[in-house]
């Protein structure tokens, strides 16, 4: 897979790309990971990519010439995958979402600042818009990070055991289980009876009850979400 960023500030992503999962999976070459200064596809001497709005108002809106060439250069470069616009405005991301993107060959990813983009970016170039939450940060950048995180580890070989994205939180609509490890008590807190049991089939069951309990608890949306599908495919 290969994951193609475009912002004015790279050295803000570029650091996250350098540790963890993320970096053994671009050493193991499962992914490659490519971040794109907006600013030199400017034609200007001072490669300015903003401009005040139309109608008036405060901030700077980001011009549409930028992104079209960036993207268009993106694209002649090989299988041109989706075009995801990262913006509070967009669909929220949710483990569905990744995973139709992990299955992807290529992402290409625009990190927008200042007021947004000119809307003919979202109109003409943009494949999908998608936003991490709802509240507003400065920029795309921290959204782009958040996003290649979650894609690169479904890739196969990026985690070290396949069954680790299948057992987390959102995996199967329900949050994770709750987890623990040595030592078996600490401060008089002890690890439940069960997972230390030996017995499988009891902890599989203690970590499906746990994880609907868990659930309904903390996130009972995404339970009424399961009910939702099931009486739409029923």
């Amino acid at each position: 897979m290969r994951i193609d960023l475009v912002t004015i500030f790279p050295p803000l992503v570029a650091g996250a790309f350098e540790q963890s999962i993320i970096k053994r999976a671009r050493d193991r070459g499962i992914v490659e990971i490519h971040v794109n200064d907006l600013r030199e596809y400017a034609t200007d001497r001072h490669r300015t990519v903003d401009d005040y709005p139309y109608g008036g108002g405060a901030g700077m809106v980001m011009k549409p010439e930028p992104w079209f060439r960036a993207v268009e250069h993106l694209r002649e470069q090989g299988h041109p995958g989706p075009c995801v616009l990262l913006t509070p405005q967009g669909r929220r991301l949710d483990q569905a979402l990744v995973r139709r993107l992990a299955a992807e060959d290529r992402l290409i990813i625009l990190c927008g600042r200042y007021e947004g983009v000119d809307e003919r970016v979202r109109e003409h170039l943009a494949d999908i818009e998608v936003s991490i939450g709802d509240y507003v940060l400065s920029g795309g950048e921290p959204a782009a990070v958040v996003l290649t995180d979650a894609v690169v580890r479904l890739q196969p070989g990026a985690l070290g055991s396949s069954e680790s994205t299948v057992e987390e939180s959102f995996s199967e609509g329900l949050l994770e289980y709750p987890q623990y490890t040595r030592p078996p008590e600490f401060r008089g807190w002890r690890v439940p009876d069960v997972l230390l049991s030996g017995d499988h089939g009891a902890v599989e069951r203690w970590r499906r009850e746990q994880q609907q309990h868990r659930t309904r608890r903390r996130r009972p949306d995404l339970l009424q979400e399961q009910g939702d599908v099931s009486e739409a495919t029923s």
